[in-house]
């Protein structure tokens, strides 16, 4: 199993190199990488004592750094290493000032991992989420280094679980400790003889609470709201805007619409433009003398959607008709009901705010239309709705606190 797990890797990196001749965030990925090591060995201090933080992307980044942002209160003594597999999450956290190192993860061979240990030397190891890099476990443990998982959750389908995943679940021995987002995890791994598990939450929860608290004021949304019905739309993607320039261009009501796609590059952001009949306008050329007039803002710059929810009554977020939904709890935290696409399955607060009916899924156009014109109508449905959301964050936050305690013994502050 570990030949297929290496062979794996490298028909992977074929496969980035390849689409790097026309793809430029395969050549993020490939560049980002080149004399990593010596980087690293120039950038480390010897003499830090270092906690390193491993995120996929972006997402497992935000739901790291409540944990981050904890220890630099609790130890400011502690330095902080950040690795990201993809572009997509280091491009954009780049220059984070929460931590002190941040670099590519080089690729897990095993040379990689032992020389990247080396350097590094941290005193303890972080993966979010799912992140499970063989070479990498094994030199931490090899080292006799703590390495957690964090915000962690496990489906039967895993590889872990299939009648071959032996090898797999050798990986997850290699973590100190375990904690999982939900009693199914939980259950899942004791059923396989796994100890050292905590049912902690996500932290994302404790994340989207910490942006509703310091979001700023956006001062050309104020202007483009005033005293308008808004619709948040977050993340979308091209099946998600056919859906809502659909409804936008039919709608007779005043209802406004702030469009926040998940690509924002020219061409992208043109064809959405050239799709809307109703008064638009992007976000970069916005002033405020028209922005009163328009009935859709089309945000075409990234960083900026968790503030926006604060300004709308309800949101739409993409994601739903391809691998899965966006971050919906940042819209949740605000108290707005959530509308999505049919693809939400493994997420488990989208099952959840789906029962409790503070979300709904939407598969067809003609449902998105009943959805929104019911929210129009129906004021009171809505804010039940959306208090029925802002209530499930609220009920769920504290994973943070439970980590730190168990592993640093952080008390309550």
């Amino acid at each position: 199993m570990r030949l297929i797990y290496s062979l794996t890797i490298k028909l992977y990196i074929l496969g980035i190199h390849i689409f790097s001749l026309f793809d430029k965030k395969a050549g993020l990925w490939i560049n980002g990488r080149k004399e990593i090591f010596k980087r690293l060995d120039e950038a480390i201090n010897r003499e830090d004592k270092i906690i390193w933080f491993h995120a996929a992307s972006l997402g497992e980044f935000e739901q790291g750094r409540p944990v981050m942002d904890a220890i630099r209160i609790s130890h400011p003594e502690l330095k902080i290493l950040l690795t990201f597999f993809s572009p997509s999450g280091y491009e954009i956290r780049k220059n984070y000032q929460g931590a002190d190192y941040i670099f590519y993860l080089p690729i897990d061979f095993k040379r990689n991992a032992v020389h990247f240990i080396h350097i590094v030397k941290p005193h303890k190891a972080f993966f979010i989420k799912y992140e499970y890099w063989y070479h990498y476990l094994k030199a931490l443990n090899n080292r006799k280094i703590p390495v957690y998982l964090i915000s962690a959750i496990f489906r039967k389908k895993q590889l872990f679980f299939r009648w071959y995943g032996g090898w797999y679940r050798k990986m997850l021995e290699y973590f100190t400790h375990i904690f999982v987002q939900n009693d199914e995890s939980l259950q899942l791994l004791s059923q396989y003889g796994f100890k050292h598990i905590t049912r902690s939450g996500d932290t994302r929860f404790d994340r989207v609470a910490d942006i509703a608290r310091q979001t700023k004021p956006i001062d050309i949304a104020e202007k483009f709201c005033t005293d308008q019905t808004v619709v948040i739309c977050g993340s979308t993607w091209e099946k998600d805007e056919e859906l809502l320039i659909k409804y936008i261009n039919q709608t007779d009501s005043q209802l406004k619409f702030i469009i926040t796609p998940h690509e924002i590059h020219q061409s992208h952001v043109l064809k959405i433009t050239s799709a809307l009949k109703k008064p638009h306008i992007k976000f970069s050329e916005a002033n405020s003398g028209q922005l009163s007039e328009k009935q859709v803002l089309i945000i075409d710059n990234i960083g900026m959607l968790s503030s926006l929810y604060k300004y709308g009554h309800w949101a739409y977020i993409g994601g739903g008709f391809g691998a899965g939904i966006h971050n919906i709890l940042e819209a949740a935290t605000f108290r707005l009901p959530v509308v999505f696409g049919p693809h939400y399955r493994k997420f488990k607060e989208a099952i959840d705010l789906v029962h409790l009916q503070g979300a709904f899924s939407i598969s067809e156009y003609s449902e998105l239309a009943g959805i929104f014109d019911s929210f129009l109508t129906d004021i009171d449905k809505r804010k039940k709705s959306g208090e029925i959301a802002g209530k499930y964050v609220i009920e769920n936050q504290g994973a943070t606190l439970k980590i730190m305690k168990m592993i640093f013994a952080v008390k309550n502050s």
